[in-house]
């Protein structure tokens, strides 16, 4: 029965810290360049020191065949090594045609020459007469460099020792590795002091970071999370590039939270609110419908039918809202046709004065091109029917609200203002978010006080949707609402979709028409 064993995977190897590589590789670095420069001034220092010798030796090789040229017929004579000026541990040899030694003596200190040993001349053996050096090793005598020479069939060899020039590599060596030892030493303290210096602001950085991640981001109030100090920010160091991006990091994630925390806020007061709205119509629906059940002489039908209708209306515009919405989020193409903003406009002033005839409408036209532009008709009427209703609702009676169309070549402007009690400070930076209402309550003292807080946004979406942008700024007797889109054959403006509070614009130069409603 065949088995099979597992094999146990390979432990991965402890990852060390950047400061640990960081001096492993500069220790690396530093003890590389020291052995190729050691070794280059050994080899350096060898080589001019072995050419002085082999110098040497060519001059006393030269000397010595001088000396055997006096006496030719003496094959094996050395009487030269007994003149003054041959160094101590010269040796000399004679030797034949067939390269045999016949006679081999060694300068000695302070006395004659003496004859080699067998095993002395054995080392000796070999070596042509043609002036090249050679390196041979011999007994009981050490190192030696030799050369042979011949003229006129006198063959001598002559070599000189070469301990100066070991010892001397040597003691060069010894003095290279105790130099190079210490200064790696110091060098080795000293990038160890640097690098753990220049690494305190990233380790500042970490910490920060590390701090940061233990944070509860995902529940309660995210706010005052720790940043990277203002001087590891340096934008000039790497460590301060790094911190600078995580303190933008920071920035944009409690933004980020923040945000998403006022959406879900937002979202779970629409929820409330909308749930209230629509459970309230579906309770009258709900009643009458118990009232029919329990016979015409409680109620009479007609009543109970107008008051249900009624209130189905009301719940499918605030889910008509909804899905416009939606629709606008997603990005769905919007119908595209030749819209006249100014009979538009005209039109919506009329509807409005029909809905609130307490108000004072007044329509200005003021036209230097025709108010063309290429939207949706349906849509675009919606803009201005929510504007005008929105102006309606939230100002008393008596109020005179005024809407006007400017056109240019570059661009058709509708603008809507009313002299009414303005929009709360507080709430004017959010009067185009999504579920924002100045009536913060539940409860309606009215059927038109209030509403879902949706009106607005759907005018900045649509008119976004447009490739315009919308404006608001209000102060206690002046509100206006600023709506700009571009006219047919001009270009969308680059701007932001909604803008926020600002000063009112300028009035434009001159009015073509202006009528009270």
């Amino acid at each position: 029965m065949n088995t099979v064993t597992s094999r146990k995977p390979w432990p991965r190897p402890r990852t060390r810290s950047m400061r640990t590589r960081l001096l492993l590789f500069i220790g690396a670095t530093l003890v590389a360049v020291c052995a190729a420069m050691a070794l280059t001034t050994v080899f350096v220092q060898r080589a001019y020191l072995l050419g002085n010798l082999d110098d040497r030796v060519t001059n006393a090789a030269e000397r010595s065949l001088g000396g055997a040229l006096l006496h030719p017929e003496l094959a094996d004579d050395l009487g030269f090594l007994n003149e003054n000026g041959h160094p101590a541990g010269m040796l000399a040899a004679r030797f034949d045609d067939d390269g045999d030694i016949l006679s081999a003596e060694v300068v000695s200190q302070d006395a004659a020459p003496r004859n080699l040993t067998d095993a002395q001349r054995a080392a000796l053996t070999g070596i042509e007469a043609d002036g090249r050096k050679h390196t041979r090793s011999v007994p009981g005598l050490g190192t030696y460099r030799i050369t042979a020479l011949d003229s006129d069939g006198v063959r001598v060899l002559t070599g000189l020792p070469m301990d100066d020039v070991q010892d001397m590599i040597s003691g060069l060596v010894v003095v290279e590795a105790v130099v190079a030892g210490a200064g790696l030493t110091v060098a080795g303290c000293v990038c160890a002091v640097v690098i753990r210096r220049q690494l305190r602001p990233l380790g500042r950085v970490a910490a920060t970071a590390a701090e940061v991640s233990r944070a509860p981001l995902d529940r309660g109030e995210v706010a005052g999370l720790t940043r990277v100090p203002a001087g590891d920010t340096d934008p000039a160091s790497e460590a301060g590039q790094v911190g600078a991006a995580l303190n933008r990091m920071i920035d944009h994630v409690e933004s980020s939270l923040t945000a998403r925390q006022r959406t879900e806020e937002r979202m779970r007061r629409f929820l409330a609110d909308a749930s209230h709205e629509l459970r309230t119509p579906l309770a009258s629906i709900a009643g009458y419908a118990e009232l029919m059940n329990r016979g015409t002489d409680r109620i009479e039908p007609v009543l109970a039918w107008r008051r249900v209708s009624a209130e189905s209306a009301r719940m499918t515009g605030l889910v008509e809202d909804l899905l416009l919405l939606a629709r606008l989020d997603e990005g769905r193409p919007l119908q595209s046709t030749e819209v006249d903003m100014a009979a538009l406009v005209a039109e919506a002033v009329w509807d409005a004065r029909a809905a609130g005839d307490g108000h004072d409408w007044q329509l200005e036209l003021r036209l230097d091109a025709t108010a063309l532009v290429l939207g949706d008709e349906a849509r675009l009427h919606q803009v201005v029917a929510n504007l005008l209703a929105n102006a309606r609702v939230h100002t008393p009676e008596g109020t005179t609200v005024v809407a006007s169309v400017e056109a240019a070549p570059d661009r058709c402007v509708i603008r809507v203002r009313d002299d009414g009690p303005g929009i709360p400070a507080g709430l004017l930076p959010q009067v185009f978010d999504r579920f924002t209402r100045a009536d913060t309550s539940r409860a309606r003292s009215g059927p038109h006080n209030g509403g879902s807080g949706l009106g607005l946004a759907i005018v900045a979406a649509i008119v976004s949707a447009h490739g315009g942008r919308i404006d608001v700024a209000s102060e206690p007797g002046r509100t206006e609402f600023t709506v700009e889109l571009p006219p047919v054959g001009a270009e969308p403006p680059l701007l932001d979709t909604v803008s926020g509070p600002s000063v009112p614009a300028s009035a434009p130069s001159r009015p073509v028409l202006a009528r009270n409603l």
